[in-house]
């Protein structure tokens, strides 16, 4: 019989040391607001405003959060304008194909760095 502890804190019994969220993987036991870093196109500044609309704890490690906060927060990070995130807080302003601004997060940020780096390659 061994006992996990992080920190010198015991583990919840329903810590998640691995969680899968919007196709990348984050780490249990970082907490929260650095945690979601892991994910592209989310920083540190974007990950404390999520946090704060989800009304989430940041003193909480990743892995104790339960399915509806990690939920709510998912909600959150892709619909930031629902929820009073101002425009100037997102990385994609004024996209130039359709003149949205919004964030862009994981696969999609990939897809538009391409399309960019194309659309720039045929102004050469």
């Amino acid at each position: 019989y061994r006992s996990t502890t992080m920190a010198s804190l015991m583990l919840p019994e329903n810590f998640q040391h691995i969680l899968r969220v919007m196709n990348t993987n984050i780490e249990g036991p970082r907490k929260i607001m650095f945690a979601m870093t892991a994910i592209k196109g989310v920083g540190r500044r974007y990950a404390n405003l999520c946090c704060k609309k989800a009304e989430v704890d940041m003193a909480k490690r990743a892995g104790e959060l339960n399915e509806d906060e990690v939920n709510k927060l998912t909600t959150i990070i892709q619909n930031p304008r629902q929820y009073k995130i101002p425009d100037w807080f997102l990385n994609r302003q004024r996209d130039i194909k359709d003149g949205r601004t919004t964030q862009v997060l994981s696969n999609g940020l990939d897809n538009k760095l391409r399309e960019d780096l194309e659309r720039l390659k045929k102004v050469r």
